[in-house]
């Protein structure tokens, strides 16, 4: 039976019989492509510095192409380029203006695969309605840079379905392999199998459980799954326990079959990756080959910086035991790596002629922005914190500049520097023509830190945002930016530990609200981190 979000779209048919990057290969059917052949970097990670949560990697044509969640941010699902797993390009989005048009938010776990001459990203989401479930869909390409045509919902079941993965069995039909989100309801958590036909529209037949939380340290969920076909077995990488946030639990394991539909055995010795001094709560990834060497693309939050900054993309080599179980380079260590990689700095002077593709903004509350002539130019709104475009941040530690043109602000328009958790929950330094005010907004409510006369002098400043441990936050001002001076009663530093959502890491960025149609200009943003 077809579930409430399976529907059957008239789109384009996919080959049919071809194989996923991770399936078993069908009698006949061409070889994959070939992984690149350089071996000489070394993995330093994270390799996808940011929040990356739940990223997931494929191959074609010589080069690595991996995506992850964006849950409430856009553009939806980054899309990253590589030729060596180590250093990562981030070239695009599956959904880069807006979002399919059946869901409106929670857009995670997706699940990149090559399969023949088309890419599929297999995803979840939230479906639009009241009382309406997560449900896992799926979007085609011609290659994975795009452009995806979204095909649709393919299962929500009452509890939700969550985190798609699509696996091939021994005769080579094609299955999607998800998560019931039981979780969410004070229930199990079944990991389900189902046949998914040849047009990835539709599931077929019968539903099967191949496995589910009965293992204390899984707690009260298993998610996340990716399957490997390797010698006689498929091997399903799961992750157990609680995903995010300061209060983590998760872990990884391991669960394998000799046939897809079970019996599946979990190993005994998991979880096989927990903490570390470096990284907390590993999880949810992908096994990739390389030059004969194997790997885990997942994420986990920096012990440094937490949920301040987010899940970050881990690299963890492993090999196969002589028992065929994996076993991890490092032990249950994670992204264990000879040194660690230097965050990026951020420069942008809003020079091209296209907001650059690492901006990103509330899905649900997509700002009017565009690049002319040097200047970014943020239309304002009026409601929650007004118009948002946030940056992702890299350590616990960092400071964040911005110049605005404040001769230009019209009368009732405030723009300037944020820290952004959501729209409801942030944390400013802004400026109108003729005033700096410091303010935070927390759950919704308004209120102010501090605020002083802007000198009539002052027709551009810069506004400058300190964080230390990744919740401190210091604010200050400078015409010149060589004098900086700090708002009246606010010198010392601001808790924003209530900034980050559960599943996310703060932004920061730049922000306008005022009367629809007011526009701010910003000469540009920097971004400095530190170790």
């Amino acid at each position: 039976m077809l579930s409430a979000c399976q529907r059957t779209s008239q789109v384009e048919k996919a080959t049919a019989n071809t194989p996923t990057a991770t399936g078993p290969v069908p009698q006949g059917t061409p070889p994959p492509a070939t992984p690149p052949a350089d071996a000489s970097v070394a993995i330093v990670n994270p390799v996808l510095p940011g929040d990356f949560p739940d990223p997931s990697v494929t191959t074609n044509d010589n080069t690595y192409w991996a995506t992850a969640t964006t849950s409430n941010w856009g553009p939806i699902f980054p899309l990253l380029t590589s030729k060596n797993l180590n250093e990562w390009k981030l070239v695009g989005h599956v959904f880069p203006d807006q979002p399919p048009a059946w869901a409106d938010y929670y857009f995670w776990a997706p699940e990149i695969s090559q399969e023949g001459n088309k890419t599929y990203v297999y995803y979840t989401a939230h479906k639009k309605g009241k009382d309406q479930p997560l449900c896992v869909g799926v979007a085609s390409a011609d290659n994975p840079a795009g452009p995806y045509t979204d095909l649709g919902p393919l299962v929500g079941q009452p509890d939700g379905s969550i985190d798609g993965f699509p696996m091939r069995d021994e005769k080579g039909q094609l299955y999607l392999i998800w998560k019931e989100d039981g979780n969410s309801q004070g229930r199990p958590t079944p990991i389900w199998a189902q046949r998914l036909n040849d047009a990835h529209t539709a599931l077929e037949g019968e539903r099967k459980e191949l496995f589910r939380n009965d293992a204390k340290w899984e707690g009260n969920l298993v998610e996340g799954v990716a399957m490997q076909r390797h010698g006689d077995y498929y091997y399903a990488f799961y992750a157990g326990n609680g995903c995010c946030g300061g209060t983590c639990t998760y872990a990884l394991g391991v669960a394998r079959s000799r046939n897809l539909l079970g019996p599946w055995e979990k190993y005994e010795r998991n979880p096989v990756l927990v903490n570390s001094e470096l990284w907390k709560c590993p999880g949810h990834g992908t096994v990739v080959e390389r030059n004969g060497h194997w790997y885990l693309l997942h994420h986990a939050y920096s012990a440094s910086s937490g949920e301040y900054v987010g899940r970050q993309g881990i690299l963890s080599e492993f090999s196969w035991g002589d028992d065929g179980w994996p076993v991890f380079s490092a032990g249950r260590t994670p992204g264990v790596a000879l040194k660690q990689a230097t965050p990026p700095d951020v420069k942008d002077e809003f020079t091209g002629k296209a907001l650059d593709a690492a901006w990103q903004w509330p899905v649900e509350e997509k700002p009017k922005a565009d690049v002319r002539a040097g200047k970014l130019r943020l239309t304002a709104r009026p409601d929650h914190s007004g118009a948002l475009l946030g940056h992702p941040t890299y350590t616990a530690t960092y400071t964040a500049t911005t110049q605005l043109e404040t001769s230009s602000l019209p009368a009732g328009t405030i723009a300037g520097l944020a820290a952004i958790g959501d729209p409801d929950n942030t944390l400013a330094l802004t400026a109108s023509h003729n005033q700096l005010q410091l303010w935070q907004r927390e759950k919704g409510k308004q209120k102010s830190l501090g605020e002083m006369p802007l000198p009539a002098s002052a027709k551009t400043v810069l506004l400058r945002m300190q964080v230390s441990k990744g919740n401190l936050f210091r604010f200050d001002w400078s015409q010149d930016g060589k004098t900086w001076q700090t708002i009246p009663n606010a010198s010392g530093p601001i808790n924003g530990s209530y900034l980050p959502p559960w599943d996310r890491g703060i932004r920061v960025g730049v922000v306008a609200r005022g009367n629809t149609g007011a526009t701010a200009s910003f000469e540009r943003f920097e971004l400095a981190s530190q170790l």
